[in-house]
């Protein structure tokens, strides 16, 4: 929060803009580590958790995954490093839409064919990891969630968030297309009518 005026969300990936779907932290405020390429935001994390350790400091450090992230296996190593050293100051949260950039996993068609990787709560656990699963589009589900990885003891937790890419919106619910499409103004204005309708009202 204070990082960065919130108007400026709505310049993401304008040309010159600070906010890029990759990260920069050397243009970007508020950024620890600049990321792009799948599984290199996994072990980073690991190691500030292991450094707040050592050095006594209370906090816990958070990585937010994707499915397609996740079959890179980079992250499968840190995963088993995080297990096998306790730490249970680490918390990963997996969204798990079943989708990737260019396509289903369970398609398997041959212009984009996808590895699918099944079964990732359990994938989880045999590397020795807590595991939560919510529904992520419920904050009612994944705030108590996490705050039950934060008490969980001697070992790592991993949030597995089954959500469903795009939700809320009528044109972009389900569309692998819109991975990495920004919306014209038309289509955010109708985004974000439809966002609005959903708003829990007091």
């Amino acid at each position: 929060k204070g990082f960065f005026p919130v108007e400026e969300v709505f310049t993401f990936d304008a040309i010159n803009s600070r906010m890029q779907g990759h990260p920069d932290m050397t243009k970007t405020p508020g950024i620890d580590m600049s990321s792009g390429s799948l599984g290199t935001g996994a072990s980073p994390p690991l190691g500030m958790a292991l450094a707040a350790r050592r050095l006594g400091k209370n906090f816990h450090t958070w990585v937010l995954l994707g499915d397609g992230e996740i079959e890179e296996g980079q992250v499968w190593e840190m995963a088993w490093a995080a297990s096998y050293y306790k730490v249970d100051n680490l918390t990963a949260i997996v969204d798990w839409n079943k989708v990737q950039q260019f396509g289903f996993p369970k398609d398997g068609n041959l212009k984009h064919r996808i590895n699918p990787l099944p079964h990732v709560p359990e994938k989880w656990r045999a590397f020795g990891w807590n595991v939560l699963e919510v529904d992520g589009h419920n904050f009612d589900a994944l705030l108590p969630a996490m705050e039950q990885a934060k008490a969980t003891k001697d070992q790592p937790t991993c949030i597995v968030a089954n959500t469903i890419k795009g939700k809320g919106i009528s044109f972009m619910e389900g569309d692998y297309n819109w991975h990495a499409k920004v919306p014209n103004k038309d289509e955010l204005a109708k985004a974000l009518a439809e966002l609005e309708t959903q708003r829990p009202r007091a």
